[in-house]
């Protein structure tokens, strides 16, 4: 039995992961994806205490953290979640079960696809959704990315580092990264921004060779290209949230208070896949730590009757 499970092995769970240790909860952490979607990111500038590193490199020091206290990791992927009468939560894997007084959700976001025609065909054939994974393919190519978030600018000028030419379309007025990296956009030579635009399709058999759009750009509605880079936003991990009957908005994100609790005693959740507007590492982080201290507070006020047949 454990006080806390912690769904998600990115920066948020290993966050909270550390917190409830220090507070002496037993805490297990379950995920597949190591470290999460931050290792990622090329280029973390915005993570107090660290100038400059990787999101590789941030998510080892949490991960590391973590582990300096007395923290269950396991690699593997949760397939149920069920909470049962007596307030107690089941935690099942593709490996074994978790029995826990509570649980904290840090599942985090899959990429949303671009749903034209040719994304399906030249997926990984010029298609992306990693720059960093990708951008050193398309040494001298001219890409597009496709998003006006700072996450989207990331992505272009991380590309501009390889790429002779970088589009970035945005379907709205005007793109939204932070300050620093709209300055970054402006001076950067290779990247040409077109806003009030769609992509309507992507363009290649064997490989991507363009990209149609929904009005004219320079007199042409397409625009040759080698690829396409996508980051157009996330969908939130919260089916499991749902199945036990936590809220989520229209958008699927999981509800939470000021406290990282949710509408179900004992579930919290935190990082990418709750409702709040500002997704960046740091704020996941400190929802976690809040859900940590909510949790350890929620374990110690409750009193749990455990029946002879456990």
């Amino acid at each position: 039995m454990y006080d806390l499970v912690i769904i998600g092995t990115g920066v948020t769970g290993y966050g909270a992961a550390m917190y409830a240790a220090r507070l002496e909860l037993s805490v297990a952490v379950i995920g597949d994806v190591d470290g999460g979607t931050i290792t990622l990111t090329d280029d973390v500038a915005n993570y107090p205490g660290f100038k400059q590193l990787t999101g590789t490199e941030l998510a080892n020091e949490i991960k590391g953290h973590a582990e300096a206290y007395p923290v269950y990791i396991e690699t593997g992927t949760v397939q149920d979640l069920i909470k049962d009468e007596q307030g107690f939560f089941y935690v099942i894997t593709d490996k074994k079960t978790y029995l826990s007084k509570s649980v904290l959700i840090a599942t985090g976001m899959k990429e949303r696809e671009l749903e034209v025609p040719g994304h399906e065909e030249l997926r990984n054939k010029g298609v992306s959704y990693c720059a960093l994974c990708d951008a050193p393919l398309f040494k001298g190519k001219v890409v597009s990315v496709v998003g006006g978030s700072d996450a989207a600018a990331k992505e272009a000028l991380l590309l501009a580092k390889y790429c002779s030419k970088v589009y970035l379309i945005y379907r709205k007025e005007q793109i939204r990264p932070e300050p620093v990296n709209a300055r970054r956009i402006e001076k950067e030579s290779k990247i040409e921004v077109i806003t009030k635009t769609n992509v309507t399709e992507i363009i290649g058999t064997d490989r991507v060779t363009g990209v149609k759009l929904d009005k004219q750009y320079n007199g042409s509605d397409s625009l040759s290209m080698d690829g396409v880079f996508i980051a157009i936003g996330g969908i939130p991990y919260s089916e499991l949230a749902v199945k036990i009957g936590v809220n989520v908005n229209e958008k699927g994100e999981i509800i939470i208070d000021r406290s990282s609790k949710t509408n179900i005693l004992g579930v919290f959740a935190a990082g990418d896949v709750v409702d709040t507007e500002f997704k960046q590492a740091i704020t996941g982080v400190a929802e976690g730590v809040h859900a940590a201290y909510q949790a350890y507070r929620y374990v110690n006020e409750t009193e749990f009757v455990i029946t002879c047949d456990r």
